[in-house]
């Protein structure tokens, strides 16, 4: 940062910036450690327009840490549904009850104490405990990378590498008063003005101190990183008894962990989709396929690779057996059930369909 603007110019001006400008968002009219903590757990991972939905439904239903902690994990991962990456939810009730049994239901100011529960890294304990209870500590999210690359001119990619640097920079900076503001006017600031791609460098309140703009690099700051998202073709198979439909429980472990799902998985190189569905079925459920109708297909995104699902209306030789990881579920029931978003696209579109009249799920099956 040039001699002739100081920290404390580069400070008031930001935060005079995100009075101004700040987005109304419902966790910044709170001062609840409990709620700042969910919003914060929510964000990781996700967009603000995304949460917005989620963080208001979540403490309409568990309005306080008590609620929280006492609640079944299926009810919490139900909540959850549709927001990914679910050891999020998992971490958050766990922490909640060990807040509840040992830090008398308050959410600990020490960041010792905090760092010790599931879920608390550095940034969430920095973004909680300065937000929350105004404790100067700093943050490091890819919005303020990105931002601190920029003033700093830093080569290279936007990663953990970059941190050190970034750190001391932000503790020359960081007020001692009004630390949660702070690091949250930095976020803002990359979220809405220091984007990644077209920053919008005439409306950034900080300009003056970026060394990126001023030598005419913050296109090229951070460097550039090629995402390759890998292609996975999966099939799902829809089982039908009467008026209820096939689910079973992924295992507690591992992706989309404790989640409810149709049968299926991945097609193998040289394998038809039929095939993939009698070899899918058989060993996952120990049944024979006997037919199958294509339905429709669905395209999904995770974070680096994208499913193609092929879904299909399947007949068996015999129905699966029951247990407490294999369900028949009706169509209604479905909602008590938390599935990952693949899944809940395929209700969703028999949803969809049936409110045209065209069907509410396949006939097939039912035997």
């Amino acid at each position: 940062m040039k001699p002739n603007n100081p920290p404390k110019s580069f400070t008031q001006n930001l935060a005079h910036w995100y009075t101004q400008n700040k987005r109304n968002l419902p966790w910044r009219h709170t001062k609840d450690p409990y709620k700042i903590w969910v919003s914060e757990i929510m964000l990781q991972q996700t967009t603000v327009s995304t949460v917005i939905a989620y963080y208001e439904k979540w403490t309409k239903t568990f309005p306080t840490i008590h609620d929280l902690a006492k609640a079944p994990i299926q009810a919490v991962l139900k909540q959850w549904q549709g927001l990914g990456y679910y050891n999020r939810a998992k971490n958050l009730h766990k922490a909640a009850q060990i807040i509840i049994n040992e830090h008398k239901g308050i959410l600990p100011k020490d960041p010792i104490a905090i760092r010790s529960l599931p879920g608390f890294g550095p940034y969430t304990t920095g973004s909680v405990l300065s937000i929350a209870y105004d404790i100067p500590l700093t943050i490091i999210d890819a919005n303020v990378r990105r931002v601190v690359m920029r003033l700093l001119a830093l080569p290279g990619l936007a990663d953990t590498k970059q941190d050190q640097k970034i750190n001391e920079f932000l503790l020359k900076v960081l007020p001692q008063q009004g630390a949660g503001d702070f690091n949250q006017a930095l976020m803002e600031l990359g979220a809405l003005v220091c984007r990644s791609k077209e920053p919008i460098c005439n409306a950034c309140p900080v300009s003056k101190n970026c060394q990126a703009y001023t030598t005419g690099r913050q296109e090229i700051i951070p460097q550039p990183k090629k995402k390759i998202l890998k292609d996975i073709h999966a099939v799902i198979a829809i089982i039908k008894k009467q008026n209820n439909y096939f689910i079973q429980k992924r295992p507690s472990k591992g992706l989309l962990a404790d989640l409810w799902e149709f049968p299926g998985g991945k097609i193998k190189e040289g394998e038809s989709p039929k095939k993939a569905l009698e070899r899918e079925l058989k060993e996952e459920l120990d049944v024979q396929l006997t037919s199958a109708e294509h339905l429709f297909n669905i395209k999904h995104f995770y974070t680096q690779f994208r499913v193609n699902l092929s879904v299909f209306s399947c007949t068996l030789e015999s129905h699966p057996k029951i247990d407490a990881t294999h369900q028949w579920v009706s169509f209604k029931n479905f909602s008590k059930f938390p599935m990952p978003s693949g899944s809940a696209k395929i209700i969703a579109k028999f949803r969809h369909r049936s409110a045209l009249g065209r069907y509410s799920l396949p006939l097939r099956g039912e035997g």
